[in-house]
């Protein structure tokens, strides 16, 4: 298992360095550069230019990609041109905002799609089954900004059982420790921060978790309907095993690669769907600063969001090569 990890591990090198190339080539194709997202309305060719020496971009371009390398390596990507803070600070700000959000939204997506798609699956061309496969249908195809205004309708607006925005009511003084809302709660006994704190999580993980969900959904009915046809399950049954025990054991099991694939995929992926969603709920974290840089130009936070968004999805696939490991122990042979 030791060796199995160590080698996706080294595999990982390769690819980081890869994506930073791209990320390094892209955003120094974009028009006006750096220099000039500094100097915005004062750009002239003259001052881009005396920039761009101050800044060292006019030298070779391998040593202004080493230079930025040997930068990110030590998590120095500079000062944001909106707050003028440090990039990593700003980061650090935000991330557990998005990282509650996020965790929130693939628990509901996978705690709701393995055993619907699995229900599914066990009442194949039933009125369950179709009522899923629908039910999903709609759940791709619903844009998550309009989902997100619409629940805000419905539940804080029209019902009013849910706040409509933000992540703490304004006026509740709560204690910050670790960032995330609904943890520093329980840490500092202040249940009520907490229990606001998870009230105004609902809406936007659900909105957040709606694609995911109906993806989820669909892969584990499909893995599931597969396995099921398969002759050791028949052999099993056969035997006279519980089906308590068939389902768990042998289906579920042989089922879940795929589907722990696309868990993975669809958690890497939640960056994209938070832009919009903390967009529509004033949720403040990394999509916000993402929506913000690129509207305004601001290459410092936009290259230090790209490459932290680029780690996380190189790390969640190898989360999901080790689960392939523990899910079938085959995977580990070389």
């Amino acid at each position: 298992m030791a060796r199995f990890v160590v080698r996706r591990l080294l595999q990982v090198v390769p690819t980081l360095l890869l994506l930073s190339v791209l990320v390094f080539a892209w955003l120094r194709s974009l028009p006006g550069g750096p220099a000039g997202a500094l100097l915005g309305d004062k750009a002239t060719p003259e001052k881009i230019a005396a920039l761009n020496h101050v800044l060292g971009l006019d030298q070779p371009i391998w040593l202004q990609y080493l230079r930025f390398l040997g930068r990110a390596a030590t998590g120095d990507f500079g000062s944001s041109l909106i707050s003028g803070d440090s990039v990593l600070a700003e980061i650090g700000r935000a991330l557990p905002a998005t990282i509650e959000l996020s965790v929130a939204a693939i628990v509901i997506a996978v705690g709701l799609g393995v055993p619907l798609g699995s229900l599914a699956a066990s009442r194949h061309g039933r009125f369950t089954d179709s009522a899923t496969v629908m039910g999903t249908l709609v759940g791709v195809a619903v844009p998550v900004f309009f989902l997100g205004y619409l629940l805000k309708a419905v539940f804080a607006v029209w019902l009013g059982w849910l706040p409509p925005s933000g992540r703490l009511s304004v006026g509740l003084d709560a204690t910050r420790v670790t960032g995330f809302a609904v943890l520093d709660g329980l840490l500092t006994r202040e249940f009520d921060a907490s229990l606001d704190a998870l009230a105004h999580l609902v809406l936007p993980a659900v909105a957040l978790a709606t694609i995911p969900l109906a993806v989820i959904v669909r892969i584990t009915r499909a893995s599931v309907l597969d396995v099921l046809g398969s002759d050791f399950v028949r052999t099993a049954r056969a035997k006279g095993l519980a089906p308590g025990t068939v389902s768990g054991r042998h289906v579920l099991r042989n089922a879940l690669l795929p589907v722990s694939t696309t868990i993975g995929l669809q958690t890497g992926l939640l960056l994209a769907g938070a832009v919009l969603t903390e967009k529509v709920f004033v949720w403040g974290g990394i999509g916000t600063l993402l929506a913000e840089g690129i509207s305004r130009h601001d290459y410092p936070r936009l290259q230090a969001l790209l490459l932290l968004g680029a780690v996380v999805y190189v790390l969640i696939n190898l989360l999901v090569d080790v689960s392939y490991a523990v899910i079938d122990p085959r995977v580990r042979l070389p």
